[in-house]
């Protein structure tokens, strides 16, 4: 599932080039980075993790604002950030549920044979499933 969310990027006081990195759609996610390079990319990740936690608490995630329609304070800029949660959760997810499967004993066999994981089996197809939506 890919994602887009608008975030704040407000210049580092200091003048030293880093941004703090806000996201008005996501309570309490914020990031900061020494450049805009690092900011993007720190704030990508923050956002990623603030998503795919209230996934695994089986909450709902907001939806992303209108771009046009959030106001900034003078030096600050909105940029929009494409969030790749399925990659994220993939290197970053932890939390499993067991499900409990009943297939015909004839196909148990065949699988048995070929070596077939099914956990895998399965984790990979509803994964292409749920990219295709």
């Amino acid at each position: 599932m890919k994602l887009i969310y608008p975030a704040i990027f407000r210049p580092f006081s200091d003048q030293s080039g880093g941004y703090v990195v806000e996201f008005p759609d996501l309570h309490g996610c914020v990031t900061e980075g020494k450049n805009l390079e690092q900011a993007i990319e720190m704030g990508i990740d923050a956002a990623s993790g603030w998503i795919l936690g209230e996934l695994e608490d089986g909450e709902k995630i907001p939806p992303a604002s209108d771009y046009s329609k959030i106001i900034i304070e003078d030096g600050c800029m909105v940029n929009m950030l494409l969030l790749d949660i399925d990659a994220y959760e993939e290197k970053y997810g932890e939390r499993l549920v067991r499900k409990n499967l009943t297939i015909p004993a004839w196909l148990n066999t065949f699988a048995e044979k070929n070596n077939i994981n099914f956990s895998k089996l399965l984790k990979d197809t509803l994964f292409s499933m749920a990219q295709t939506k």
